[in-house]
């Protein structure tokens, strides 16, 4: 399985022929869609689906998208295509096994209105949490994307989430808002205390999952 990881929370994943997506957020190139066979969306927030992208790039070749049933009222047309999933369901899409975890976004303020939010276990392998630090149970995880920066998570909480995955290495999620900066002491400190392999993947890197 061929993984290209790209900007903020949006991964793209091929294997044996078939093209999976994950959060094509208004932060990431579409082109990310190009192709897809199946998309899975975490949550309804434009930093993890961005509508019109996905609305053209379903009129250029249909795709089956996987997600909460709240994100019907925000996909418009595309919600023709949406296959709700609820957590702790396994299927299948783009010929990849999927379970979903989690339920609920982290809380961002107690004003803010929670929304449902999945995390997807990607061919076993693969654990994408989107927007809230959830433990996939009696799983070990080979491949983290740990959400390492965001309105609703404190640095080390995601420490605490990386430990408690364990997974043999973790990379860098939901880094959009970030600076040369932030990424230059978050990459330290993630480094040195997440106890596994960590990476920070530039947009367009390519690995094997």
């Amino acid at each position: 399985m061929q993984l290209t990881k790209y900007a903020h929370s949006c991964m793209r994943l091929e294997h044996d022929g078939g093209v999976l997506v994950v959060d094509p957020g208004v932060f990431s190139d579409p082109a990310a869609l190009d192709g897809a066979d199946a998309v899975l969306i975490t949550h309804e927030h434009p930093d993890h689906v961005n509508v019109e992208a996905l609305t053209r790039a379903l009129s250029r070749r249909p795709a089956r998208v996987y997600g909460p049933g709240s994100l019907a009222k925000v996909l418009g047309d595309a919600a023709e295509a949406l296959t709700v999933v609820t957590p702790g369901e396994s299927f299948t899409a783009a010929g990849v096994a999927v379970r979903a975890y989690g339920g609920q976004h982290a809380v961002i303020h107690p004003d803010i209105p929670v929304v449902p939010n999945l995390g997807y276990l990607i061919n076993d392998v693969v654990y994408h949490p989107g927007d809230a630090l959830v433990v996939p149970d009696e799983v070990q995880v080979d491949t983290l994307f740990a959400p390492i920066h965001a309105p609703w998570s404190k640095f080390s909480e995601v420490v605490d989430f990386i430990r408690a995955v364990a997974p043999r290495r973790a990379f860098a999620l939901h880094d959009a808002l970030l600076n040369d900066n932030g990424f230059g002491v978050l990459d330290r400190q993630y480094t040195a205390l997440s106890k596994t392999e960590y990476r920070r993947l530039e947009p367009g890197t390519r690995i094997d999952a």
